[in-house]
């Protein structure tokens, strides 16, 4: 156990070199705890016609406001499927487009100004190369419009804000043998004439910053980078492009279809105790600690808004690995070599039910090339992040959302979409993987709705301080009594959603149920699911409580001297038991500030319940 208590030491102390967020959260006034602002509810699913176990049959979808049609990428048939939303919230099948004549499979869809754009894979050649991808436009009835050869793999699409240009992020793979690796790029197309732009990596083969991840065998940094995902600024100039295997951010000037900068994104320390993760699937249950493990970002989606003049980048951090029959950087920490000097209790460590059966890489660690790896690194951060422009970290969800999920799943912690039940089966690999995320304004906040690709669901936070998110709640429309799996898979249509990977924030202003929606595309389950976005009635109070920190370790303090009350009377109950830890009024007597002590409650999520006079609140407390 020495060995235990010398990470749990480490991860209690401050890191000097932290970005202030670690050090100061949860300090301030301003990082209030969040009111129980909107709530999720399921209008309809959609049940993709004939859909299989892990098809693919609903993988992204795009919203035309004019016709009310949605457009979702079918892998299984190679198609893109349109359904419609009514005014009742009810999904109903219009038709489905046979893709197969521009390529092998569709991978993104986006909508613009009744103008739908599908980019599809090319087919594959006998020698074991591929084609380039297609982009294929219709109008947003379905009918054919054009096509466009655009690069190779075509992995995201969408439209500049101003709808001038499609925008195409050109991932380019290399296939299995890892004989052919083509050059990742940025298609720009602009839709007024369907010319097409290419945007590539070539001027930085020799000019890159050393701590973007370059290391495909034999590859140049051209043929290294996948862009993975973009969006757009506000004025339709610059695209912000992911770069997920090689940990970085591509910036994309628009207008001359040139990339200005490439930033690498570093790593997250997760020997800080606000770091903690559960690394193995064999602890034999829930088990957050700090490790001597640093963690690639690695976002795949991106989103993107403005506070006060200035463009915020919202991520999604999953993080993915190169695992291909011709080269995989793939591994366990114990199949490291891990040099003694700085793990001299890499016995202890190496252990399944420690950082053994953590999936690590073998590309980066070993700095000196001595055959010993000095560090130890792991793929995505389980969580969401807000950057600058320059790529500067600004905010992260550190480890919210695992401790969220075992909280309000105890018995589904670390399940995986392609089996039921499977607790704990994702710990040792990426855990929940944030993988989508979408933002969108709800009565002059913005929020940020960010699907888990295993466990499934949707995490929501306000984001409107993008210094200091607020976690608002989680919502999972999947059935964890289904029990399926690779042998039997018949289970998985009883499951619901599985699966998430694209969503779709509707505004009430262009919302055929006059009321805020957001879709949900399961690639696993092959549905799409409607939720509505509704306002709750604590939102609707007139005065607002600021609470901080949140998260909370052992004092919770109140602002109140806004509150026209004698006294109110504050209870604290487990979210997901009920059970009351606290129940006290408290007299105002002038001062601004009530301090609360919270040191002996449990590691968990309350709900806290504010009553006076004029006053009836609920807001939630994350305490670790």
């Amino acid at each position: 156990m020495k060995h235990f208590f010398q990470y749990l030491l480490a991860g209690l102390l401050i890191n000097p070199l932290a970005p202030a967020f670690a050090q100061n959260a949860g300090h301030k006034k301003g990082n209030a705890l969040a009111e129980q602002e909107v709530e999720l509810s399921v209008l309809d699913s959609y049940e993709a016609a004939g859909r299989e176990y892990a098809g693919g049959a609903a993988e992204i979808a795009a919203f035309d406001p004019k016709t009310s049609h949605v457009f979702i990428t079918n892998g299984q048939k190679n198609a893109l499927d349109i359904i419609k939303i009514s005014s009742a919230g009810e999904l109903a099948f219009v038709k489905s487009i046979d893709l197969s004549a521009y390529g092998s499979g569709p991978n993104s869809v986006a909508v613009s100004k009744r103008l739908a754009v599908v980019v599809v894979d090319g087919y594959h050649n006998e020698d074991g190369t591929y084609k380039a991808g297609t982009a294929v436009f219709f109008d947003t009835h379905g009918n054919y419009l054009r096509q466009v050869q655009v690069g190779h793999i075509p992995d995201m699409v969408t439209f500049t804000p101003n709808g001038q240009y499609a925008v195409v992020a050109n991932e380019a793979e290399p296939n299995a043998d890892y004989t052919f690796d083509p050059e990742g790029s940025v298609s720009i197309i602009d839709v007024s004439n369907f010319s097409v732009r290419t945007a590539d990596f070539r001027s930085f083969n020799d000019n890159i910053h050393p701590e973007v991840r370059i290391f495909g065998p034999g590859a140049t940094v051209a043929q290294d980078l996948e862009p993975e995902y973009i969006t757009i600024s506000h004025d339709s100039r610059t695209a912000y492009v992911t770069l997920q295997e090689n940990n970085a951010m591509a910036v994309v000037d628009l207008k001359s279809a040139r990339v200005l900068e490439i930033y690498p994104l570093g790593t997250k320390d997760h020997s800080l105790m606000a770091n903690a993760l559960d690394v193995s699937d064999r602890d034999g249950g829930i088990q957050f600690n700090p490790w001597p493990v640093k963690g690639f970002f690695m976002p795949d989606a991106i989103a993107s808004y403005k506070h006060q003049g200035q463009t915020f980048l919202v991520t999604a951090n999953e993080g993915d690995a190169r695992d291909y029959d011709g080269y995989s950087e793939e591994a366990r920490v114990k199949d490291l070599a891990l040099d003694p000097a700085v793990f001299p209790d890499a016995k202890w460590l190496q252990k399944n039910e420690n950082l053994g059966r953590l999936k690590t890489t073998t590309a980066q660690g070993d700095a000196d090339g001595d055959g010993l790896y000095e560090e130890i690194y792991t793929y995505g951060a389980r969580s969401f992040s807000i950057w600058n422009e320059q790529g500067q970290l600004i905010w992260d969800s550190q480890d919210e959302f695992e401790r969220i999920l075992a909280d309000l799943l105890p018995d589904n912690f670390g399940s995986t979409n392609d089996e039921g039940p499977s607790f704990d089966g994702r710990s040792d690999d990426k855990g929940p993987e944030p993988e989508g995320i979408v933002i969108g304004k709800i009565g002059g906040k913005t929020y940020a709705f960010i699907g888990l690709e295993r466990i499934g669901g949707v995490m929501v936070y306000n984001i409107s301080n993008p210094f200091a998110p607020e976690f608002i709640t989680y919502a999972n429309n999947r059935d964890f009594s289904a029990i399926f799996d690779e042998d039997s898979p018949e289970g998985f249509l009883q499951a619901k959603d599985l699966g998430p990977e694209g969503l779709v924030f509707i505004a009430a202003h262009e919302s055929p149920t006059k009321t805020d929606l957001l879709l949900l595309t399961n690639e696993v389950s092959g549905t799409t699911t409607l939720f509505e976005v509704k306002s709750s009635k604590s939102f609707s109070a007139q005065v607002a409580l600021q609470f901080y920190p949140n998260p909370v370790s052992d004092k919770l303090y109140l602002n109140v001297e806004k509150l026209q009350e004698k006294s109110i009377t504050i209870e604290i109950a487990g979210m997901l038991t009920g059970k009351v830890y606290l129940s006290q009024s408290y007299e105002l007597t002038g001062a601004p500030t009530l301090e609360i002590p919270l040191a002996r409650l449990p590691n968990q999520l309350y709900v806290v319940k504010v009553k006076g006079a004029a006053i009836n609140q609920q807001h939630r407390l994350l305490k670790k």
